[in-house]
């Protein structure tokens, strides 16, 4: 059982907190939509200001036009501010081009399997260059390409990527299931 908050006698800080409520709310509101701001955001960032003016200065003696004035200068400084920092990224760069070390691997790895593909035999060969072309074709383009049905482009491909398979599992441990190394 929570207890009732004592009510506040005329004069103090809680008193006016509730008189000052609607206004602070509308003028943070009104501020904050011109602003492209959060609305909530700037209504504390007001309320910490007049707290702030309360312990040292004491209430104001125009509660009306200090809200706004305070609304206005708070939604100044929170534009500026919001011009000034630029946010981290969520993740690092994850590019090639992030390290050097890392685009080393990733041609590396991309010179081992043209390497790979080019010792297929040559049904497999002519497809599986055709699925690493870079425009990233569609099974219709590929097919139109080798002169083949669409429908038989699935099975075909599973089997060249089974030769495939076969022949990089002599050069690189294949990972299984669950992440284990063959």
């Amino acid at each position: 059982m929570g207890v009732a908050p004592a009510a506040a006698a005329p004069g103090t800080a809680g008193a006016l907190v509730r008189e000052l409520r609607p206004l602070v709310a509308a003028e943070a509101s009104a501020e904050a939509y011109g602003g492209a701001l959060d609305s909530n955001d700037l209504e504390q960032s007001v309320w910490v200001r007049l707290l702030e003016r309360l312990g040292t200065e004491g209430p104001p003696p125009d509660a009306a036009g200090w809200v706004a004035g305070a609304v206005r200068d708070e939604a100044r400084r929170a534009r500026s501010r919001t011009q000034r920092e630029h946010p981290y990224p969520a993740e690092p760069a994850a590019g090639p081009a992030a390290c050097p070390e890392r685009a080393a691997l990733v041609a590396e790895r991309r010179r081992a399997l043209r390497a790979a593909v080019a010792r297929t035999p040559g049904r497999c060969r002519r497809l599986l260059t055709a699925m690493l072309a870079p425009g990233d074709p569609t099974y219709r383009e590929i097919a139109g390409e080798l002169g083949i049905s669409q429908g038989s482009l699935g099975p075909t491909r599973s089997r060249c990527l089974g030769c495939l398979r076969r022949m990089l599992v002599t050069e690189v441990a294949a990972p299984e299931l669950r992440g284990m190394e063959r």
